[in-house]
């Protein structure tokens, strides 16, 4: 048997696909849900993109309440770089949105575009893996930390997030290790 070539879905998978098996079982308003749901994603993913390259050029939007708009406008002022790896280990690292780190003060701000709530965690965690990597302690820099979601942008408590960025230092250290244990044993 000589099967059709299909070059162009190579890598690729389909909506209703083997490997996403679970629609099976849905009923049509929960594929609706499904559906739309990925739908937004994917429109989350653009959105990050093309915040990502409106701030590297420098690429002021309109003055607006809007979320993206205050979101690229603010990290140009502020002098951010976008997409930034922020790096512990093999075991613990991420992407900040936009970061900066002048005068001793450390901004990182976060852009959701989904329905789901963002949580301070996620840019505390950031905050962290930039102390490790770099060699600051929490309490010894200022810290900015922003949610932009919803046409609001939430700010962090500079003194709650000390303690809180300098246990999430410490459990990083501590599971990294174990991460590494485990493997050496596995």
């Amino acid at each position: 048997m000589i099967f059709n070539t299909h070059s162009n879905l190579a890598g690729q998978h389909a909506f209703l696909g083997p490997s996403k098996y679970h629609w099976i079982n849905y009923d049509p308003d929960k594929l609706d849900e499904v559906f739309l749901s990925s739908q937004a994603a994917a429109r989350g993913v653009e959105l990050h993109a093309f915040a990502h390259h409106a701030v590297r050029l420098g690429i002021k939007l309109p003055r607006s309440d809007k979320t993206l708009n205050n979101y690229v406008n603010d990290a140009i002022g502020f002098r951010m770089i976008p997409e930034q790896v922020l790096y512990y280990s093999e075991n613990c690292f991420g992407t900040a949105d936009t970061i900066s780190f002048r005068r001793n003060l450390l901004r990182i701000h976060d852009l959701k575009t989904g329905v789901i709530a963002g949580s301070m965690h996620q840019v505390e965690i950031y905050a962290a893996l930039f102390c490790l990597e770099y060699g600051y302690k929490p309490g010894e820099i200022e810290i900015e930390l922003r949610i932009y979601q919803d046409d609001e942008i939430l700010v962090s408590n500079p003194e709650e997030s000390v303690d809180i960025i300098a246990h999430i230092m410490s459990k990083i250290v501590v599971f990294d290790r174990r991460i590494e244990l485990l493997r050496e044993a596995g």
